[in-house]
């Protein structure tokens, strides 16, 4: 299956707790002001991949404590992202997914549904220029949540405590 991306971090220790693989994918409407990754917006841009041959990249460095999918907006290619997700549990990494949809909306849509019943973190929200904050641990804006997807549901959202990292 093909998807279209950004670019990789093979090794990055900002998009997560510990050592991980970032896949930035391309393509994002929300068009978030003072957005840390604007060159990903574009649909057009980027370039196709396929994704057996990220997941071998992944495979391939017994470093990794999980994978982060960012962009972009990971949640404009669902189908390849459930994909991706779905393999990367089977190597035991944990997966952490960043969009500027909220879980509530993701939450609506059943292949969304689908997606975060896999990942173990969601970084929700759009980037509010105006609560940007620099001190805030793997998000830009106070507004942003990491919630903890394995301990929460639509009725109860267990915000994640990145705080030792």
């Amino acid at each position: 299956m093909k998807i279209k991306i950004a670019g990789l971090v093979n090794d990055s220790i900002v998009d997560g707790p510990g050592l991980r693989f970032s896949v930035f994918m391309q393509g994002c409407l929300h068009n978030c002001l003072g957005c840390h990754n604007p060159e990903t917006h574009d649909p057009e841009k980027g370039k196709w991949q396929d994704t057996e041959e990220i997941l071998n990249k992944i495979k391939q460095n017994p470093l990794l404590d999980g994978v982060t999918f960012t962009g972009g907006e990971p949640f404009m290619q669902p189908i390849p992202l459930n994909e991706m997700v779905t393999e990367v549990k089977k190597m035991g990494l944990d997966v952490i997914i960043y969009s500027g949809y909220t879980y509530e909306k993701l939450m609506k849509n059943p292949l969304c549904q689908e997606i975060l019943s896999k990942a173990d973190y969601l970084i929700d929200g759009k980037f509010i220029l105006s609560q940007r904050s620099l001190s805030l641990l793997f998000k830009g804006s106070k507004n942003q949540r990491i919630i903890d997807l394995k301990n929460s549901s639509i009725d109860n959202i267990v915000l994640a405590d990145f705080s030792k990292y």
